[in-house]
């Protein structure tokens, strides 16, 4: 009932808006659809695509994402200086559609593969189009950002200031749901198979529909032209300003002197040189610019989310389909804020305001921060908790070993030179015992009277299973690697070891794994996790017996022994490797939820306090500093995170909130400084005293010809 009272209230606002304002939504819903349905599969294309390692590929990927977020200073210095905002972001999203189309001309394998094996002949040639093509996107992207929220301000009157503040609000939204949609579809069309020759992942496509998009929000745009209210560029005013606070600093160096008289604002040294209009207009931006200061910490964890979606793979998942899994943990973010924007434009806001809160944007901004700090608190406990569960890996100068009995009787275990004893039962193994690799030699195994020493030749930072099974007058062992690391993306690994006298063909699911020799040990293949156990087959001569495996979960390893067989039914025994995963992925949605609440209460309100307290020759300007905030931000991600020593992920997440934390307080108290502004009101009084001194010089100018004339 909340949800829908909400809508109708936001459907009534939108009721009073100019018809301009829908266009500039549409147009911002494709852009963001094309932008990050590109970026949604650009690092798998990088690596895949173009075969760059890791590192290369994610530099290359952070380098342009930061670029996105710096070039919006060009656009708006060319919307508020020179072109204006409607010009600006016409010839610009000429030059992102382009940047989109030749990214995706870039990916088509079929371009230089002329002996048709399915890999490019000139992958420099792929290369350059494809830096080429991002390059533009980044120009084009970053050019319009500022521009298009500030333009669509822009439509509204000055008696407008609630319909505004829903526009930002609606224009939020348009932002996130363009980022849902392209999230879900661009990675399912790059799955896809296409090509002219040989079929490979079809990022032609996964390119080629964002660049679509793209076009088609230039042509929405222009197609609302003539219904925009377009305010004209006022020359170069960031060189005026420039100038301006340079001019000031120098002037009161020169007038340091106690002889001089103090004045009220340090800008004001620069009255001898320009007029209080300007001064006041930089006033006003430094303000708000002094106070963007401390959002870049904001902006850095915002940016951890990309740790959550891969620490969501590790977590116990609710579907059994993988690619469902990554779908869900890829668009919460979104969902969630087209679930709340509405909801905390229509039904938040206005609660509060009956309670006669006085919940100022900077108050809002401060309550998003300290949301966004809480939301890491969570992600720290949601982490604690999936360390306990993760398994202890070798150090450095370290080996692992564990010990399986595949034999009928017990047996004991003597590591030497004496360092430890161990028993072990019959189909059951150890855990996994660590040891400094450099005094471990030899195991000394004892079972049913039987005794067999076996060296160890072992190497650093490896785990191992020393398999075992009494045969009469001998023991027979099998020294076998094992992994050491956790399987990727929640995926399962399987293998078979033979515990048959005899060679036998084994399969699960109809899935083959080989022919596997008596005590001999197969490698690992990868299963899906699912909620019923696998069919186990094993074969030999004319003879076959079937089983079942247990039901796996995610992110598990794997070794089942091949036993016996009574009456066609498989005896298995299964050894765990490494342990599934446990905690549920549920327990991510508190920390989604705070983020997201933090975002919507931090960013809408943030773009419109922006528009709201800058000057009309330079609401871009501040745009651009908002949106400059974000770059910032992913640098200090990058300086935190090379200058920390912690090992652990939850103990870097409790600092990123403890920093944000007090970056919190900061704002908080410089907020309470600030005075609230109403730029069109400040200017209206410099128009008025600039028409009385036009007024008074004609006057003075019709006077003295009046005495000419009388002479």
């Amino acid at each position: 009932a909340h949800s829908v009272s909400c809508l109708q209230s936001l459907v009534s606002k939108c009721r009073e808006f100019p018809v301009s304002i829908f266009f500039i939504i549409i147009n911002e819903f494709c852009e963001r659809f094309s932008y990050y349905g590109m970026k949604a599969v650009l690092i798998l294309y990088f690596k895949y695509f173009l075969h760059w390692e890791d590192n290369l590929a994610t530099a290359i990927y952070h380098t342009f994402v930061a670029l996105c977020y710096l070039t919006p200073i060009l656009g708006a210095i060319l919307a508020d200086s020179w072109l204006g905002k409607f010009k600006t972001i016409v010839y610009l999203s000429i030059v992102y559609t382009i940047g989109q189309a030749v990214l995706s001309v870039g990916s088509i394998n079929d371009l230089t593969d002329h002996d048709w094996n399915g890999t490019p002949d000139n992958l420099s040639l792929h290369i350059a189009l494809s830096m080429i093509g991002l390059i533009l996107i980044a120009l084009g992207t970053g050019g319009i950002k500022p521009c298009v929220s500030a333009f669509g301000g822009d439509q509204f009157e000055d008696d407008q200031e609630e319909q505004r503040g829903t526009f930002f609000s609606l224009f939020y939204l348009a932002i996130n749901c363009g980022s849902l949609l392209s999230t879900i579809v661009t990675p399912n069309l790059r799955a896809k198979e296409c090509g002219i020759h040989t079929k490979q992942r079809c990022y032609p496509l996964a390119f080629g529909i964002p660049a679509i998009l793209m076009a088609v929000a230039l042509v929405v745009f222009i197609i609302g032209s003539k219904m925009y209210k377009k305010v004209k560029p006022q020359g170069n005013i960031m060189l005026q300003v420039c100038n301006c606070v340079g001019f000031a600093i120098v002037n009161r160096f020169q007038h340091r002197s106690k002889e001089f008289p103090k004045r009220e604002h340090w800008l004001d040294w620069a009255s001898e040189k320009y007029d209080k209009r300007l001064i006041a207009q930089t006033k006003m931006v430094l303000k708000v610019l002094f106070l963007y200061i401390p959002l870049p910490m904001f902006w850095a964890l915002f940016d951890q989310q990309v740790k959550w979606k891969l620490f969501g793979l590790v977590i116990r998942a609710v579907y059994t389909l993988h690619t469902l899994r990554s779908l869900v943990i890829k668009i919460v973010n979104p969902i969630l804020i087209v679930i709340m924007v509405p909801i905390v434009d229509s039904l938040i806001y206005p609660l509060i305001k009956k309670c006669k809160i006085n919940f100022t944007p900077l108050r809002k901004m401060t309550v998003g921060m300290f949301l966004a700090s809480m939301a890491f608190v969570a992600a720290a406990l949601v982490q604690v908790q999936i360390d306990k569960t993760y398994p202890v890996f070798p150090a450095a100068g370290q080996t692992q070993i564990r010990l399986m009995n595949l034999g009928i009787f017990p047996a004991t275990a003597q590591f030497q030179p004496q360092l430890q004893t161990v028993d072990v039962a019959p189909d059951e193994a150890t855990g996994y015992m660590t040891f400094e690799t450099s005094k471990l030699q030899s195991v000394h195994i004892t079972s049913a009277s039987v005794n067999k020493t076996e060296a160890l030749h072992l190497l650093e930072g490896q785990r191992y299973t020393l398999a075992f099974k009494w045969n009469l007058t001998n023991i027979n062992t099998n020294l076998i690697s094992d992994l050491t690391s956790k399987p990727e993306e929640g995926k399962n690994l399987v293998r078979f070891i033979n515990d048959f006298p005899y060679t036998v063909n084994v399969t699960m699911n109809y899935e083959v794994f080989g022919e596997l020799p008596p005590f001999s040990v197969g490698n690992y293949s990868v299963v899906e996790g699912r909620k019923v156990p696998y069919l186990i087959e094993a074969s030999w001569r004319y003879n076959r017996c079937t089983g079942r495996s247990k039901k796996f979960g995610f992110g598990s390893a794997y070794t089942i022994s091949v036993d016996g067989c009574t009456n066609h039914t498989l005896d298995v025994t299964n050894f765990e490797d490494i342990a599934p995963n446990t905690v549920h992925m549920a327990w991510q949605i508190p920390q989604y939820f705070l983020l997201t609440c933090g975002e919507v209460v931090f960013s809408v309100t943030g773009l419109e306090f922006s528009y709201s307290q800058a000057p009309s020759n330079m609401k871009s300007v501040l745009q651009a500093g908002w949106l400059l905030a974000v770059a910032v931000g992913n640098i200090i991600v990058i300086i935190v995170a090379g200058a920390s020593k912690l090992d652990k992920q939850w103990a870097e997440y409790v600092l990123f909130a403890a920093l944000l934390l007090v970056v919190c307080i900061l704002f908080a108290i410089m907020a309470s400084f600030y005075t609230y502004v109403d730029p069109n009101e400040i200017e209206a009084q410099f128009s008025e005293e600039g028409k009385k001194k036009d007024k008074k010089a004609q006057d003075d100018n019709i006077t003295e010809a009046e005495v000419d004339s009388r002479m």
